[in-house]
């Protein structure tokens, strides 16, 4: 079963390091798009400038901390394990904090990815 890889970079000035990685480890193609992260908002974070009942619009305004997530679309033998550790070289250990989150899922069905095409 194909397989959607996202990470999520807390610096997106290292993007374009990473995707060159992903692609030396055989990662066919990816796309980036830029987020912004609601972290701040949790217990700890205050702000005062809130409306009662806040949009998503209230929620991100002013936010100057921007993330990236990079994700791409890989076949079931693909070797994630070593996908991670270049991603690793470049941000440092996932585990640690500010570097970034990594996750895949799985995919039932993909539709328009000829890499693809012979997976059921």
């Amino acid at each position: 079963m194909p397989q959607l890889v996202m990470l999520i970079m807390d610096d997106p000035s290292k993007s374009d390091d990473v995707a060159a990685a992903w692609i030396e480890v055989g990662v066919t193609g990816a796309s980036s798009i830029d987020t912004y992260g609601t972290g701040h908002l949790w217990p700890g974070e205050t702000r005062d400038d809130l409306p009662l009942i806040p949009s998503l619009a209230d929620l991100i305004q002013g936010r100057h901390e921007q993330n990236r997530l990079l994700f791409s679309l890989v076949r079931d033998d693909f070797d994630v394990e070593r996908l991670v550790a270049a991603t690793e070289t470049i941000l440092g250990p996932l585990n640690d904090p500010d570097t970034g989150i990594m996750f895949t899922l799985a995919l039932g069905q993909v539709w328009g990815l000829h890499f693809l095409k012979d997976v059921k």
